[in-house]
């Protein structure tokens, strides 16, 4: 059940955050401030799926950890790091977001300034996760073993934080779920409840002139601060668990049955739970936002390889009746989707 679990999850993990990556660099008109950091998203998404769903899901599946020293700290940091510039870049989504639409006048992040903030956003994951890159460690168990099938007993191994006082543990889990889950995600809910406010104040549908456009501005802006509030709270969700588990190691003094119970059961499906937010991101782009529906139908015919994603007039056709900033037309998937971001 792990294997078929792990595997569904990894495959939908690779598929669909390649795909993102793939549409947004592959489509000059999709290169917005918004989508570069979805594009950092699918790509932290991968990371985890590459080093964090193939490790995890054999640790879950025998007693002990397997592999060498490097491995575990190369697993802790990325998996870390992953995560850590995953809230970030929701919170600067939010931010920026926030500074679109509820102060629509003031200056606009430009695409220079975004990819400076995200070099930020992993440096900022690279030092918070430093202490448990340095403690991580592989140790032998010295009164335990494994046994496998012919009663013959192997030594065992595991990977955990060697801290130089017990404590210092409690305080580096507090200090992470604080400045990597509690506080960030606070902001966002903070930020996009601004931003439901400024929205419910647009202008609604009207028969003719600017109020008509405004009010198609005011719904498409509606739709796209959708998609960004499901990704939160899907990250939110999905990630809470395993926060929970956490915590409960630490602060609840468990006995050694409990401690037991809860590694072997209630952990793999926390990290199933977690490793599942990484696959479902590309499932919320491609159900609120039609361009990438449009590229990841597109993809699925095979027809990416056959034209640049600039001329594809089937997935980026022109509607008529609107006009556009370069042809007098406005309309069409991409500037729609500009007009939107």
């Amino acid at each position: 059940m792990f294997i078929v679990a792990y595997a569904l999850i990894f495959l939908l993990c690779m598929v669909g955050n390649t795909l993102v990556c793939f549409i947004v660099l592959k489509n000059r008109h999709m290169r917005t401030v918004t989508n570069m950091f979805i594009l950092n998203l699918a790509i932290s998404d991968l990371l985890v799926g590459i080093f964090c769903m193939p490790t995890t899901l054999v640790d879950n599946l025998i007693t002990g950890w397997p592999f060498d020293n490097a491995t575990c700290k190369m697993s802790g940091l990325v998996q870390g790091m992953s995560v850590s510039a995953s809230v970030f870049t929701l919170v600067a989504i939010a931010v920026e977001r926030f500074r679109c639409i509820v102060y629509p006048f003031r200056e606009k992040l430009t695409l220079r300034k975004a990819l400076v903030s995200i070099a930020i956003i992993w440096a900022l994951a690279l030092l918070i996760m430093c202490p448990s890159a340095v403690t991580l460690t592989v140790t032998r168990e010295e009164h335990h073993f494994m046994v496998d099938a012919r009663n013959r007993s192997y030594p065992l191994y595991s990977c955990w934080e060697a801290w130089p006082e017990k404590g210092m543990r409690k305080v580096y889990t507090t200090v992470l779920f604080s400045h990597i889950y509690l506080a960030p995600l606070a902001l966002i809910v903070v930020m996009y409840a601004r931003i439901a406010r400024k929205l419910c104040q647009a202008p609604g549908p009207a028969r003719g002139g600017q109020e008509a456009a405004d009010g198609r501005a005011a719904r498409r802006r509606a739709r796209v601060v959708h998609m960004l509030v499901m990704v939160a709270l899907f990250f939110t969700l999905s990630w809470l668990p395993l926060w929970a588990l956490l915590l409960l190691i630490d602060y609840g003094q468990l006995s050694a049955p409990q401690l037991h119970l809860v590694t072997v059961y209630a952990f793999p499906f926390a990290h199933w739970l977690a490793f599942f937010n990484s696959s479902a991101n590309p499932i919320i782009y491609g159900y609120f936002n039609e361009n990438f529906r449009r590229g990841f139908q597109a993809a699925f015919r095979a027809r990416l390889c056959q034209r640049p994603w600039g001329s594809h007039k089937e997935a980026y056709s022109e509607r008529p009746g609107r006009a556009s900033a370069q042809a007098g037309l406005r309309g069409g998937a991409a500037q729609r989707l500009q007009a939107a971001l």
